[in-house]
């Protein structure tokens, strides 16, 4: 059995997305362990830090911040802080996010800066390694004194409250804790305060959104170059030379590898009419390698999000201070995923745009892309599907992360939105996966008319593509086609098929 052991060594979004392929199991190093006990004694043992009046540790929290409370009711308080912080609402979020809340939440406390005990951990450790997954809501995070409501719910089961999913079967945290012979965990000072200032939320859906980006950036350049085959594109546009006087990184990757994709293609070699293409066609570089650089920017900041301690006050054993900060406000990483909604929907915007083209009845194809028009109206009504989605996709990339409101009496007055940010970033994923289905939909139908052959690389996808989504003769239900095509692009492995 695998297992990635927590520690302080650079966790990578590649990393994540590796663990979550080959379903790893979690343990914590041994330097992490003693981290963590380390700043657990700290608080537990030190009569000076016992006679302070500490943020969290003995008080009451956010504009509650000045009144005191005794010590034999610090257990209370992270308890009642926990139940009275969960207040989510909205919809039941995906496993998998809460799988990597849940990796983002250890991972931050490994540190030994929040003051967790090691069993609070390792009941967290317990609940990933045996696919206990709290239950978790989509809404109710303002992303700045952290996602305090979803890490609510997230902490509920250590207490035997809440309700967990198990299975995909939803049933009472304390039902399964007794299941699996596990005690109601009472958590100390410090404890509820650390579970629940974090941005482990909107980490865990930028972390999500981040390994599908990857995906639906190179299928963009995939589908693209089969779009050009199909709208029988001139290659010039792709010329080293052009890239090399505008040499922005993506530009000149996305240029490379659509000539890596065309390469050997008779149709793209043969004699071309036309002496220009469409933008949406000749301006791929330009495009998706701005998309490529935004993607690398929001990959590069969300990983140092996610190796950051994230939680308030950072207990620093060695310098002998509990300091009260501002680690658990999201705008690092709200920012970021409104640009990387933005950077996703252009690649979308693009798409439906060779979409358009591919079935206007230019270039010797067949308007609507089938041998009959008029009886049959084949590919007309998918574009108008493509042009709603990216539609919606410009409401959904207004940025959250512009938008702020007053709370806890005006104590937190400035908040990220982050949350916000995330949810919606996820949307637009979705959004993108299906966009390109049906570019992918009308590009292999486009291809059908041609009497020159594409590139092996390219035809070796495309004869995959036909074992799922048939040619189109006549009018059918193209609902169907469309959920088909959208299920390859999600399925498909491109870089075993060695188109990466």
């Amino acid at each position: 059995m695998a297992i990635h052991h927590i520690n302080t060594s650079h966790l990578s979004i590649d990393t994540i997305s590796s663990i979550l392929e080959s379903n790893q199991k979690l343990a914590l190093s041994e330097d992490s362990k003693a981290a963590i006990q380390k700043a657990r004694h700290y608080l537990d043992d030190n009569e000076a830090v016992k006679s302070e009046v500490l943020y969290g540790i003995n008080t009451g929290f956010g504009s509650l911040y000045n009144i005191r409370i005794s010590s034999e009711k610090l257990s209370e308080l992270q308890r009642n802080l926990v139940l009275s912080h969960a207040c989510g609402t909205g919809d039941q979020i995906e496993d998998v996010l809460v799988k990597l809340m849940l990796l983002l939440k250890i991972q931050s406390l490994s540190y030994g800066h929040s003051g967790i005990s090691l069993e609070v951990v390792e009941r967290l450790i317990y609940f990933y390694n045996h696919a206990i997954f709290p239950v978790v809501f989509s809404q109710g995070s303002l992303g700045a004194s952290g996602d305090l409501a979803p890490l609510a719910h997230l902490s509920l089961p250590l207490l035997g409250e809440g309700e967990v999913c198990v299975n995909g079967d939803v049933k009472p945290a304390a039902e399964v804790l007794q299941a699996h012979d596990l005690k109601v965990l009472e958590l100390q000072s410090k404890e509820g305060l650390a579970l629940l200032n974090g941005t482990q939320f909107m980490s865990a859906h930028a972390v999500y959104a981040l390994i599908h980006a990857e995906k639906l950036i190179d299928l963009g350049d995939v589908i693209s170059a089969v779009s050009m085959e199909g709208f029988d594109c001139n290659l010039s546009p792709f010329d080293a030379l052009v890239h090399q006087v505008r040499p922005h990184e993506g530009q000149v990757e996305t240029a490379k590898r659509i000539l890596n994709l065309r390469q050997n293609s008779p149709l793209a070699q043969a004699p071309k009419k036309h002496v220009q293409d469409p933008y949406s066609f000749r301006c791929i570089p330009q495009v998706h390698g701005a998309s490529k650089d935004t993607y690398a920017f929001v990959k590069k900041t969300v990983e140092i999000e996610i190796n950051s301690v994230t939680d308030n006050p950072n207990i620093f054993v060695d310098e002998n201070k509990i300091i009260s900060g501002g680690n658990f406000h999201g705008q690092p990483i709200a920012l970021p995923m409104d640009y990387l909604a933005i950077a996703l929907a252009e690649i979308a915007n693009i798409s439906e745009r060779r979409t358009y083209q591919l079935v206007s009845g230019l270039r010797g194809l067949p308007a609507f892309l089938v041998e009959t028009p008029g009886l049959n109206s084949g590919f007309m009504i998918p574009q108008y599907t493509a042009a709603s989605i990216v539609s919606q996709n410009k409401q959904y990339c207004t940025p959250a992360s512009i938008d702020s409101i007053v709370s806890s009496n005006g104590q937190e007055d400035h908040v990220s939105m982050g949350a916000n940010s995330a949810t919606k970033l996820l949307k637009v994923v979705e959004n993108v996966y299906t966009v390109l289905g049906i570019e992918l939909f009308n590009a292999s139908q486009a291809l059908y008319f041609r009497e020159e052959k594409t590139s092996d690389q390219l035809g070796a996808m495309l004869k995959d593509f036909r074992k799922e989504v048939p040619l189109v003769k006549n009018d059918k239900l193209m609902a169907t086609e469309i959920k088909k095509s959208v299920h390859f692009c999600k399925q498909t492995d491109l870089k075993k098929g060695h188109l990466i």
